[in-house]
């Protein structure tokens, strides 16, 4: 048991670094080279190929009838409505801010799993929750002025909007289908998500897809795009779905806290933004936080 939760911790720290690179990379190719709907559209087809790759090693797995509409309703969340929310948000606030919103997240979560009976508030866990609050809003706040003068400083409260709203569908997705990933192949359920939603954007944006101008790319934007279009789909919620086969939807979500510190960590590599050491303090009361969660969590399973 103990080798399992540690390959979850593992899986959510991955899956959210590869998020956490999704905002650099999607600011320098959406409402440039690529448009947002070919965006959602384009990379739905690519993780919808990817799903079918098990199928090579394992049997079809049949899905029972009560679920299928459950199914249906996890491929609008996840692959329609979360992807159409984040692109065309991103188009319009900075890949920072979108990072710092996306931290709501765990908030978000932890009200509806009490809302809905899964879990119930400790004073440990609501600690160690609004620390890593506060060091994600410190981390904005210390590099507001640096970063904005490279990464558009005026957000759009639209953008911002529909980050948060994106945010709102990964925390409804991690709480109300926990259950259902518990009772599938994890697999099995990527492959109808995604089969599912590439069918519902297909109609839509096919024609802005197959009008995406690879060639004119420079090197490092045509880079960018095949990450944003190849990885951080289908990889990063494969480990989100092992994770929430283990461990309660809660300390999934804390980890998103994680998220603005690898951007910004990207943005100074990038040449975006410039480390300072009150930037690597907050760091580490995010992390803090995220311990102090994960322990309240494990003591209470003991």
């Amino acid at each position: 048991m103990a080798s399992k939760i540690l390959l979850a911790h593992v899986a959510l720290i991955f899956c959210n670094i590869i998020w956490a690179c999704d905002y650099p990379f999607y600011s320098m190719v959406l409402g440039h080279y690529v448009s947002p709907l070919a965006m959602v559209t384009a990379s739905l087809v690519v993780a919808a190929l990817l799903s079918l790759v098990p199928l090579l090693w394992e049997k079809p797995e049949p899905i029972e009838p009560q679920d299928r509409v459950k199914i249906i309703g996890a491929a609008m969340l996840m692959g329609v409505a979360r992807k159409l929310c984040m692109m065309y948000g991103l188009t319009v606030t900075s890949p920072i801010d979108g990072s710092i919103i996306n931290t709501s997240t765990p908030l978000l979560v932890l009200v509806l799993s009490v809302v809905l009976g899964v879990e119930r508030f400790t004073k440990l866990k609501s600690f160690g929750l609004l620390m890593g609050m506060a060091g994600t809003i410190a981390i904005i706040l210390s590099n507001n002025h640096s970063a904005g003068e490279h990464l558009n400083p005026h957000s759009a409260a639209l953008g911002n909007m529909l980050i948060f709203t994106s945010a709102c569908v990964s925390a409804l997705y991690m709480v109300w289908y926990k259950n259902l990933v518990a009772k599938y192949r994890i697999t099995t359920i990527l492959r109808w998500i995604y089969t599912l939603s590439t069918i519902v954007m297909l109609p839509f944006g096919v024609r802005e897809m197959v009008a995406i101008e690879f060639g004119v790319m420079r090197p490092e934007i045509l880079l960018a795009t095949l990450f944003v279009l190849i990885v951080p789909t289908y990889l990063p919620n494969l480990l989100l779905n092992v994770s929430l086969r283990i461990v309660q939807p809660t300390v999934t979500s804390i980890y998103s806290y994680l998220q603005p510190v690898v951007a910004i960590a990207l943005a100074v590599a990038m040449g975006l933004d410039k480390l300072r050491v009150d930037t690597i303090l907050f760091a580490l009361v995010v992390f803090v936080g995220v311990g102090i969660v994960v322990i309240g969590s494990r003591l209470k399973a003991t």
